[in-house]
């Protein structure tokens, strides 16, 4: 998958027995999803219009381009679905994509080196950094606030991280 691609949503199975799906949308505002269309699966080999038909607990139902039958919804669960960058909304300075943070060095206020963005992860509390320690295989988790993370810059590729002393 190229760096123009973004990921914003991922089918989580059929819902029903027409070929509606149930969409986990990535997106800000998930119902934007459907806006950004037509989505790619990972490879690239399928493109899919959707068209939302109902909020779900945790998720929209939908129907995509091509899909008809609850069979051919269940085979595409956990499929991840894609859009060029160039798609999406322009973001203010102090908002990121959760792909662009990811890959970035992380180093304390003093310049030492913590390590490297691996993954932002969302629980419904707010983002957090997964951070893989510099030198170890070990991995932590850093809140994604500006007190504990007061400096992101992409053009360097890097973050300025304050975290707590017990990190």
């Amino acid at each position: 998958m190229s760096d123009d691609m973004i990921c914003v949503g991922a089918i989580g199975g059929a819902f029903g027995v027409q070929g509606e799906v149930r969409l986990k949308s990535f997106c800000a505002e998930p119902s934007d999803i459907a806006d950004y269309g037509p989505l790619a699966t990972e490879d690239g080999k399928r493109q899919f219009t959707v068209t939302l038909t109902r909020p779900l607990k945790g998720a929209l139902g939908a129907r995509l381009s091509g899909i008809s039958t609850k069979e051919e919804a269940d085979a595409l669960k956990g499929t991840r679905l894609y859009v060029p960058r160039d798609r999406l909304p322009a973001l203010p300075d102090d908002e990121f994509y959760h792909s662009d943070l990811i890959g970035l060095a992380v180093f304390d206020s003093g310049g030492a080196a913590l390590g490297e963005v691996l993954a932002v992860h969302d629980h419904g509390a707010g983002d957090l950094l997964e951070i893989r320690r510099a030198g170890g295989s070990d991995s932590f988790l850093l809140p994604f606030t500006r007190e504990a993370v007061p400096t992101v810059d992409l053009a360097a590729g890097r973050l300025v991280a304050d975290p707590p002393e017990e990190l």
